[in-house]
Protein backbone atom coordinates (compact mmCIF):
# COMPACT_ATOMS: atom_id res chain seq x y z
CA UNK A 1 0.00 0.00 0.00
CA UNK A 2 2.81 2.18 0.84
CA UNK A 3 3.95 1.78 -3.06
CA UNK A 4 1.10 2.95 -4.40
CA UNK A 5 0.43 5.77 -2.32
CA UNK A 6 3.87 7.08 -2.85
CA UNK A 7 3.89 6.50 -6.36
CA UNK A 8 0.09 8.55 -6.42
CA UNK A 9 2.13 11.60 -4.29
CA UNK A 10 4.41 10.94 -7.23
CA UNK A 11 2.36 11.61 -10.10
CA UNK A 12 0.58 14.25 -7.70
CA UNK A 13 3.98 16.23 -7.81
CA UNK A 14 4.30 15.99 -11.41
CA UNK A 15 0.77 16.75 -12.77
CA UNK A 16 0.43 19.70 -10.61
CA UNK A 17 3.17 22.02 -12.47
CA UNK A 18 2.21 24.37 -14.95
CA UNK A 19 2.89 22.72 -17.86
CA UNK A 20 1.97 25.39 -19.85
CA UNK A 21 4.23 27.64 -18.34
CA UNK A 22 7.01 24.99 -19.10
CA UNK A 23 6.44 24.33 -22.70
CA UNK A 24 6.35 28.16 -23.58
CA UNK A 25 9.73 28.56 -21.38
CA UNK A 26 11.31 25.31 -23.43
CA UNK A 27 10.09 26.86 -26.94
CA UNK A 28 11.62 30.81 -25.92
CA UNK A 29 15.09 29.14 -24.00
CA UNK A 30 15.00 25.26 -24.76
CA UNK A 31 14.98 24.85 -20.70
CA UNK A 32 12.29 25.80 -17.87
CA UNK A 33 12.57 24.84 -14.04
CA UNK A 34 9.43 23.47 -11.94
CA UNK A 35 7.36 25.68 -10.14
CA UNK A 36 7.33 23.52 -7.21
CA UNK A 37 9.63 20.28 -5.85
CA UNK A 38 9.16 17.09 -7.24
CA UNK A 39 11.26 15.29 -4.66
CA UNK A 40 10.88 16.48 -0.99
CA UNK A 41 13.96 17.09 0.88
CA UNK A 42 13.75 13.77 2.65
CA UNK A 43 13.74 11.79 -0.87
CA UNK A 44 16.52 13.88 -1.80
CA UNK A 45 18.53 13.12 0.85
CA UNK A 46 17.71 9.27 0.33
CA UNK A 47 18.58 9.39 -3.49
CA UNK A 48 22.21 11.38 -2.65
CA UNK A 49 23.07 8.18 -0.16
CA UNK A 50 22.40 5.64 -3.29
CA UNK A 51 25.50 7.17 -4.46
CA UNK A 52 27.85 4.72 -2.65
CA UNK A 53 25.94 1.66 -2.69
CA UNK A 54 27.73 0.25 -6.25
CA UNK A 55 25.49 -2.38 -6.62
CA UNK A 56 22.59 0.11 -7.68
CA UNK A 57 25.16 1.59 -11.02
CA UNK A 58 26.39 -0.27 -14.10
CA UNK A 59 29.00 2.51 -15.11
CA UNK A 60 31.23 5.06 -13.17
CA UNK A 61 32.62 7.99 -14.72
CA UNK A 62 35.61 10.17 -13.88
CA UNK A 63 35.06 13.06 -15.62
CA UNK A 64 38.66 14.20 -15.68
CA UNK A 65 39.73 11.36 -16.90
CA UNK A 66 37.75 11.70 -20.29
CA UNK A 67 38.11 15.10 -20.26
CA UNK A 68 34.52 15.52 -20.10
CA UNK A 69 35.18 17.69 -16.94
CA UNK A 70 36.05 17.19 -13.12
CA UNK A 71 33.72 15.14 -10.89
CA UNK A 72 32.27 12.33 -11.02
CA UNK A 73 28.77 10.54 -11.61
CA UNK A 74 27.06 6.89 -12.07
CA UNK A 75 24.69 5.29 -14.43
CA UNK A 76 21.92 3.57 -12.62
CA UNK A 77 21.25 -0.20 -13.73
CA UNK A 78 17.73 -1.12 -15.14
CA UNK A 79 16.83 -2.05 -11.42
CA UNK A 80 16.21 1.47 -10.72
CA UNK A 81 15.30 3.01 -7.28
CA UNK A 82 11.27 2.89 -7.60
CA UNK A 83 11.34 6.73 -6.50
CA UNK A 84 13.13 7.21 -9.88
CA UNK A 85 11.11 4.97 -11.79
CA UNK A 86 8.15 7.04 -11.22
CA UNK A 87 9.16 10.06 -11.58
CA UNK A 88 10.59 9.00 -15.06
CA UNK A 89 7.25 6.86 -15.68
CA UNK A 90 5.02 10.74 -14.61
CA UNK A 91 7.22 13.08 -16.34
CA UNK A 92 7.12 11.35 -19.84
CA UNK A 93 3.38 11.50 -21.40
CA UNK A 94 3.72 15.44 -19.73
CA UNK A 95 7.22 15.85 -22.29
CA UNK A 96 5.53 14.04 -24.78
CA UNK A 97 3.38 16.97 -26.58
CA UNK A 98 6.48 19.38 -26.88
CA UNK A 99 8.19 16.62 -28.22
CA UNK A 100 6.07 15.85 -31.15
CA UNK A 101 5.33 19.51 -31.69
CA UNK A 102 8.87 20.35 -32.11
CA UNK A 103 9.03 17.36 -34.25
CA UNK A 104 6.50 18.81 -36.46
CA UNK A 105 7.58 22.11 -36.85
CA UNK A 106 11.49 20.61 -37.74
CA UNK A 107 10.03 17.92 -40.16
CA UNK A 108 10.83 15.06 -38.30
CA UNK A 109 9.59 11.96 -37.62
CA UNK A 110 7.65 11.62 -33.97
CA UNK A 111 8.21 7.93 -33.43
CA UNK A 112 7.55 8.04 -29.98
CA UNK A 113 4.61 6.23 -28.54
CA UNK A 114 2.18 7.18 -25.96
CA UNK A 115 4.09 5.34 -22.81
CA UNK A 116 7.16 5.34 -21.58
CA UNK A 117 7.47 1.40 -21.97
CA UNK A 118 6.70 0.87 -25.31
CA UNK A 119 9.69 3.46 -26.16
CA UNK A 120 12.05 2.01 -23.99
CA UNK A 121 11.48 -1.50 -25.52
CA UNK A 122 11.68 0.25 -29.24
CA UNK A 123 15.57 1.81 -27.70
CA UNK A 124 16.19 -1.99 -26.98
CA UNK A 125 15.10 -3.49 -29.62
CA UNK A 126 17.15 -0.72 -32.10
CA UNK A 127 20.68 -1.90 -29.72
CA UNK A 128 20.50 0.51 -27.02
CA UNK A 129 19.64 -1.10 -24.23
CA UNK A 130 21.57 0.22 -21.24
CA UNK A 131 20.21 2.69 -18.74
CA UNK A 132 21.13 6.23 -19.09
CA UNK A 133 19.90 7.73 -15.71
CA UNK A 134 22.99 8.82 -13.71
CA UNK A 135 23.52 10.27 -10.38
CA UNK A 136 26.09 12.94 -10.21
CA UNK A 137 28.73 14.13 -7.60
CA UNK A 138 30.84 17.33 -7.65
CA UNK A 139 32.86 18.88 -5.59
CA UNK A 140 34.56 21.67 -5.03
CA UNK A 141 36.39 22.81 -8.45
CA UNK A 142 34.55 20.04 -10.37
CA UNK A 143 32.32 21.15 -13.37
CA UNK A 144 30.83 19.19 -16.21
CA UNK A 145 32.05 20.34 -19.97
CA UNK A 146 29.42 21.93 -22.57
CA UNK A 147 27.53 18.27 -24.08
CA UNK A 148 24.69 16.40 -25.11
CA UNK A 149 23.18 13.07 -24.22
CA UNK A 150 22.72 11.91 -27.48
CA UNK A 151 23.51 7.82 -27.28
CA UNK A 152 22.18 6.45 -30.53
CA UNK A 153 20.08 6.82 -33.28
CA UNK A 154 16.73 6.55 -30.94
CA UNK A 155 16.59 9.90 -29.38
CA UNK A 156 13.79 11.75 -26.91
CA UNK A 157 14.35 15.72 -27.44
CA UNK A 158 13.55 16.02 -23.61
CA UNK A 159 15.11 15.38 -20.46
CA UNK A 160 15.20 16.56 -16.66
CA UNK A 161 17.78 17.39 -14.33
CA UNK A 162 16.99 17.28 -10.34
CA UNK A 163 18.72 19.34 -8.08
CA UNK A 164 19.17 17.05 -4.83
CA UNK A 165 21.30 20.02 -2.11
CA UNK A 166 20.40 23.36 -1.63
CA UNK A 167 22.60 26.20 -3.23
CA UNK A 168 24.42 28.54 -0.72
CA UNK A 169 24.09 26.22 1.97
CA UNK A 170 25.40 23.04 0.60
CA UNK A 171 27.61 24.06 -1.76
CA UNK A 172 28.10 27.76 -4.11
CA UNK A 173 28.64 27.64 -8.09
CA UNK A 174 27.79 25.12 -9.75
CA UNK A 175 24.65 26.57 -11.99
CA UNK A 176 23.75 24.76 -14.93
CA UNK A 177 24.36 26.23 -18.47
CA UNK A 178 23.23 26.19 -21.85
CA UNK A 179 24.44 27.59 -24.93
CA UNK A 180 22.17 28.22 -28.45
CA UNK A 181 23.95 27.90 -31.52
CA UNK A 182 21.87 30.65 -33.22
CA UNK A 183 21.24 30.50 -37.06
CA UNK A 184 23.94 33.20 -38.82
CA UNK A 185 24.53 35.04 -35.14
CA UNK A 186 26.97 34.39 -32.04
CA UNK A 187 25.93 31.54 -29.81
CA UNK A 188 23.83 33.06 -26.74
CA UNK A 189 24.07 31.33 -23.29
CA UNK A 190 21.53 31.02 -20.31
CA UNK A 191 21.95 29.17 -16.76
CA UNK A 192 19.97 28.35 -14.02
CA UNK A 193 20.42 27.50 -10.40
CA UNK A 194 18.48 24.20 -9.25
CA UNK A 195 16.53 24.62 -5.99
CA UNK A 196 16.62 21.57 -3.68
CA UNK A 197 13.93 19.05 -5.24
CA UNK A 198 13.28 20.88 -8.12
CA UNK A 199 13.56 19.81 -11.64
CA UNK A 200 14.77 21.06 -14.87
CA UNK A 201 13.29 20.46 -18.27
CA UNK A 202 15.83 20.96 -21.21
CA UNK A 203 16.38 19.81 -24.91
CA UNK A 204 18.90 17.01 -25.54
CA UNK A 205 20.39 18.20 -28.53
CA UNK A 206 17.99 21.09 -30.33
CA UNK A 207 15.40 23.31 -30.21
CA UNK A 208 13.06 24.88 -32.91
CA UNK A 209 13.36 28.59 -33.79
CA UNK A 210 11.49 30.63 -36.52
CA UNK A 211 13.09 31.54 -39.46
CA UNK A 212 12.58 33.42 -42.98
CA UNK A 213 11.29 30.11 -44.19
CA UNK A 214 9.16 28.60 -41.67
CA UNK A 215 11.77 26.82 -38.69
CA UNK A 216 14.91 25.86 -38.56
CA UNK A 217 17.24 23.98 -35.55
CA UNK A 218 19.38 25.54 -32.97
CA UNK A 219 21.92 23.23 -31.79
CA UNK A 220 22.14 23.41 -27.50
CA UNK A 221 24.51 21.88 -25.13
CA UNK A 222 24.51 21.85 -21.59
CA UNK A 223 26.85 21.58 -18.86
CA UNK A 224 27.83 23.10 -15.32
CA UNK A 225 29.98 25.38 -13.86
CA UNK A 226 32.49 25.14 -11.71
CA UNK A 227 31.50 24.25 -8.39
CA UNK A 228 33.25 27.01 -5.58
CA UNK A 229 32.56 25.32 -2.51
CA UNK A 230 30.74 22.13 -0.86
CA UNK A 231 29.50 19.45 -2.94
CA UNK A 232 26.76 19.34 -5.42
CA UNK A 233 24.45 16.08 -6.33
CA UNK A 234 22.13 15.71 -9.40
CA UNK A 235 19.73 13.18 -10.88
CA UNK A 236 19.69 13.26 -14.69
CA UNK A 237 16.49 11.23 -16.07
CA UNK A 238 16.94 10.70 -19.67
CA UNK A 239 14.24 9.33 -21.75
CA UNK A 240 16.08 7.08 -24.16
CA UNK A 241 18.57 4.26 -23.46
CA UNK A 242 22.01 3.69 -24.32
CA UNK A 243 24.08 1.74 -26.67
Amino acid sequence: MRTINRAGRTGERVAGQDWDTIAGDLDAYGNALTGQALLSPAECRAITALYDDGERFRNTVDMARHRFGSGQYRYFTHDLPELVRELRAALYPRLLPVARDWAGKLGRDAPWPDTLDEWVTMCHEAGQAKSAQILLRYGAGDWNALHRDVFGDMVFPLQVVIGLDVPGTDFTGGEFIMTEQRPRAQSRGSSATLPRGHGLVFTTRDRPVRSARGWSNALMRHGVSTVRSGHRHTLGLVFHDAA
